[in-house]
């Protein structure tokens, strides 16, 4: 048997399992509460940096499928579970969860008490984290306070968005419909998938895409993506959002929700644990609906900070009474979203924004036909 420890910066030590990588890593320690959707949790952008833990006690019994996938190269530095399956059992699968981490140099820990590592994070926030190199059953570990120096002398990320946008413009396989604008900040697959259903001809762009490079591509519509990190490392993006805005309809999600909301004068701040999972009730102010959503954030909109903008909050967290998004300027046709619309495996209630979006655009250009 294998084993390897995961150290937290307050040293707390656990000892387990070692699967995938054999290899040290350092990065956030957050938790996820999805029982399913562990591959969409792997391969989603947005834990870019993130060591991750399920609190499902059962990880990896469907396997992987990369049909199943958010992106083809997965960015997260780390997967803490109570227990993983060996021999997964779905016919769709693929390889064994283990395969694929140590394929994409991703090490895990394995047959912890991963209740207590969320009971930890949920009372002292979300902390930095290390996963010893993996050591043979009696095998010497690196001492302690060898690991926490490391830790204390490591910086967390600041350039994920970076790392994980698109390096080049591309064009997705083209639709007949509107022409709509994805800027990547760490797109998840989905919602390319929800815009090719509606037809729309998608042109993918990177992060770091001028607005007069957008606009010269004559858009109906400009979507914003998920992506992870702080909103307040992607400047360049708060300043192309400024300048589209008035002329072109406008959805974001996730990150992409922040950043608009960043452009239109609101702020952003970092939650102490974060939101990740599945289930999350969310309240519409306008539908006086209840939705479940799937959500990844480790930051948000600030309710007070909205006040003096041109924004308009419509919804907010059932759990915590935070910022879901639901905001949408009152001059523009730009909205957002915290949470995601387009997840996969669900739940599927906000489905309907991305209908929401494209009447948007339709709406936008009966009213430039009436002003001509």
């Amino acid at each position: 048997m294998v084993n390897r420890l995961l150290v937290l910066e307050d040293g707390t030590v656990f000892e387990g399992q070692a699967f995938g990588s054999t290899e040290e890593s350092i990065g956030e320690v957050v938790f996820n509460t999805g029982m399913t959707g562990y591959q969409e949790t792997l391969s989603d952008p947005s834990y870019c940096g993130q060591i991750v833990t399920m609190t499902y006690p059962l990880i990896g019994n469907y396997g992987i499928n990369k049909d199943d996938f958010e992106t083809i190269n997965p960015s997260i530095f780390g997967f803490v579970v109570k227990e993983f399956c060996e021999t997964p059992s779905n016919f769709r699968s693929d390889e064994g969860l283990d395969q694929f981490l140590k394929a994409n140099n991703i090490p895990g820990i394995a047959g912890i008490d991963t209740r207590k590592l969320t009971k930890i994070l949920r009372k002292y926030g979300t902390m930095k984290g290390i996963l010893s190199k993996a050591k043979e059953y009696g095998g010497e570990y690196e001492e302690k306070e060898f690991l926490l120096a490391k830790l204390e002398s490591k910086e967390l990320l600041t350039d994920q968005v970076a790392r994980v946008s698109t390096m080049k413009p591309y064009v997705a396989p083209p639709g007949r419909g509107y022409r709509v604008v994805l800027v990547d900040f760490g797109m998840k697959h989905g919602i390319l998938r929800e815009l090719t259903k509606r037809s729309c001809h998608v042109t993918v762009v990177p992060y770091n895409y001028s607005a007069e490079n957008i606009l010269r591509l004559k858009p109906d519509g400009i979507m914003l993506t998920n992506g992870p990190g702080n909103p307040k490392n992607v400047p360049e993006a708060i300043e192309m959002i400024k300048k589209v805005i008035p002329t072109v309809p406008t959805f974001g999600i996730c990150l992409g929700h922040q950043l608009l909301s960043l452009a239109c004068g609101a702020d952003t701040g970092r939650l102490k644990f974060g939101h990740r999972g599945s289930n999350h009730p969310v309240y519409d102010y306008e539908t006086k609906r209840t939705y479940l959503t799937s959500q990844n954030h480790g930051y948000a909109v600030t309710e007070d900070s909205i006040k003096n903008t041109e924004l308009e909050l419509t919804q907010i967290a059932l759990n915590d009474k935070t910022v879901e998004g639901g905001v949408k300027h009152s001059k523009y046709p730009a909205f957002s979203v915290q949470y995601h619309p387009e997840a996969s495996p669900g739940p599927d209630d906000t489905n309907y924004l991305f209908d929401q979006f494209i009447a948007t655009i339709k709406a936008f250009q009966a009213s430039l036909k009436e002003e001509a």
